[in-house]
């Protein structure tokens, strides 16, 4: 279920300061920590530069999946995989056309070993650490390990100085949104109840963040 974030972020109650873009030094130095720590990073201006750098990251035939992200949506990655003129094989196209939950599920567990899973993240830590959540873990589980390459979108606005800051935006910042997006979308609550800290890429090229200077996702 595709949505705005103008449908609910008005409702939900947010620490600002930790939602703030942060000055083109912050982010320089945050990318050469990020690098620093095994992972591939590709700045890009503005939101209508970002899709393109994300195709270009994705060669044709292989297998794509994408975890539920604000910024997917925001940038058009989510339609553009679903309509769009591609060589890949959609993933999400297949789960949703099962009629069968359990057959449903059982392809949405299988997707996370995708050839590319694509989503977002809450906090990024000017040390270079990544922090994210999720309450069923379809979002998140696949960044690990289960996917051949991963590909995180986010907006700069997710930067903080630390990674107990970046705990902080998880709790005060991206639970807060997702809460108030859940019970839009589904009438039920949020729950941080998966978390992930993403200390280190060890696998050379397996993950690239692109990072674009504007404020997107939560």
């Amino acid at each position: 279920m595709s949505q705005q974030k103008a449908d609910y972020a008005d409702d939900a109650e947010i620490d600002a300061e930790l939602d703030d873009l942060p000055d083109a030094e912050t982010v320089e130095e945050t990318v050469a920590s990020l690098e620093e720590r095994g992972f591939d990073v590709v700045v890009v201006e503005d939101a209508d530069e970002v899709l393109e750098a994300v195709k270009s990251q994705i060669p044709d035939g292989v297998s794509v999946m994408n975890g539920h992200s604000t910024t997917l949506e925001e940038i058009g990655f989510d339609e553009f995989l679903s309509e769009g003129d591609h060589e890949w094989e959609s993933l999400p196209d297949q789960i949703w056309a099962i009629d069968d939950d359990a057959e449903r599920q059982t392809a949405r567990r299988e997707s996370q070993t995708a050839d590319y899973f694509l989503g977002g993240i809450n906090a990024i830590a000017e040390t270079g650490e990544l922090v994210a959540a999720d309450l069923s873990g379809s979002r998140i589980g696949a960044y690990p390990f289960a996917a051949g390459n991963v590909v995180i979108v986010s907006g700069i606005n997710k930067i903080v100085p630390t990674l107990s800051d970046a705990f902080d935006r998880l709790e005060s910042v991206a639970y807060p949104l997702e809460n108030e997006r859940a019970q839009e979308a589904y009438g039920v609550e949020s729950a941080i109840a998966k978390q992930l800290v993403y200390r280190r890429e060890t696998e050379e090229g397996r993950t690239t963040l692109v990072l674009v200077r504007e404020q997107l996702g939560y």
